[in-house]
């Protein structure tokens, strides 16, 4: 029978290995050894015999049946997991301060996380991260957001990646920032000359606060993926130049997919009677979704014009209505109209804004894990 005596922890105080650690063997074998941390102290009887499965362990850990249901959908086999295993993993949680509810989230981005091990360089690891995050909270959301920063088996090398973001010019402070935003961070980031040859095509300074979002943005993706991405906006007739000078302005448009940027692009020339070089200037045009706020709103903007010439709504100031909440846009382009006008309009915009892209219900792909 397992019983937690678990202590309660001091968040007060730093987060620090000094005093040294105290190895708990919960499980032993030819393949495996676990080192548990110090702030929850577990006792296991020797009779293996007591633990029925991995669901019982999950239980008596704090998982309700509820999270039980979320963690076993993204990963089945845990079920049939060597319940051994499964404690080792929850140890180690419990010292970080983790509970039920974010193992939950752990899960849903690392459906492996109980099939990894720990390596040796564990204790090394978790000294390196309490220093850089400084904070038992921040190191928690790190963790939450990235679990392969406890499992990944020399792969990722927390410290050269700090290192390195360093050398290009990113803060500390920054840098934590950034690696709450964006978990792949550490395990992704890779520069070369071709990297670096785009971050200063950008035109971006240092001491810019977008510089570290162009900084990580490039050191994460690929060198193939930067190339197909500037290459799908020279078709529309930007240059190189306009390309990057966008980019440093407006970091995330290198997280736009190439369809994303083609579906936007066409609907703001072919549709809105734009010209593309509006997009530099305005870069919502090309976040915005198409379905949902672009196509419903210019187009009942048309129907408006149609119905009365008083109305000059479609050109370049359009953009300030495109970006307006839609309670303030419909208080002011459709409520402002009589009752039997007011009706009419928005059926229209309802019927408008329900057309799915022909396809968009086949789509068999989900969105799981780590954004961008």
């Amino acid at each position: 029978m397992l019983r937690f005596l678990s202590t309660v922890s001091k968040f007060s105080q730093p987060l620090t290995l000094s005093a040294g650690i105290k190895a708990l063997r919960v499980f032993s074998s030819t393949t495996c050894s676990t080192i548990c941390l110090t702030e929850t102290k577990v006792e296991v009887e020797d009779d293996k015999s007591k633990w029925s499965d991995a669901t019982e362990l999950l239980s008596k850990w704090g998982c309700s049946d509820d999270d039980l249901v979320r963690i076993f959908s993204r990963c089945p086999s845990l079920r049939n997991a060597d319940p051994s295993m499964v404690q080792s993993k929850l140890c180690l949680l419990s010292d970080l301060g983790l509970r039920a509810s974010q193992l939950v989230k752990i899960v849903n981005c690392r459906p492996r996380f109980f099939q990894s091990r720990s390596n040796s360089s564990l204790e090394e690891r978790i000294e390196h991260l309490t220093s850089l995050f400084e904070s038992r909270d921040v190191l928690q959301k790190a963790i939450v957001r990235n679990p392969s920063l406890l499992l990944s088996e020399g792969r990722c090398n927390v410290k050269a990646t700090v290192e390195l973001y360093e050398k290009l010019g990113v803060k500390k402070g920054d840098l934590i920032q950034m690696l709450l935003l964006r978990p792949t961070v550490i395990s992704r980031t890779s520069f070369d000359a071709e990297k670096l040859e785009y971050l200063s095509k950008t035109g971006i300074a240092k001491d810019s606060k977008m510089y570290k979002y162009m900084v990580t943005l490039i050191g994460i993706s690929r060198v193939e993926t930067i190339r197909e991405k500037v290459a799908n906006f020279t078709k529309f007739g930007f240059s190189e130049e306009e390309i990057f000078g966008l980019m440093g302005r407006s970091p995330n448009v290198l997280t736009l997919s190439t369809d994303k940027v083609q579906r936007n692009m066409t609907f703001i020339l072919g549709t809105m009677k734009l010209d593309a070089k509006m997009v530099l200037k305005q870069p919502y045009l090309l976040y915005a979704n198409v379905d949902t706020v672009l196509k419903p709103r210019v187009l009942l903007a048309l129907k408006i014009q149609d119905m009365d010439s008083k109305w000059q709504i479609i050109g370049p100031t359009i953009v300030s209505l495109l970006r307006m909440p839609e309670k303030r846009f419909l208080d002011l382009f459709v409520k402002c109209h009589g009752e039997d006008v007011a009706n009419e309009l928005m059926d229209f915009y309802k019927r408008t804004k329900e057309v799915k892209r022909l396809g968009d219900s086949s789509k068999k792909c989900s969105k799981r894990g780590f954004p961008f």
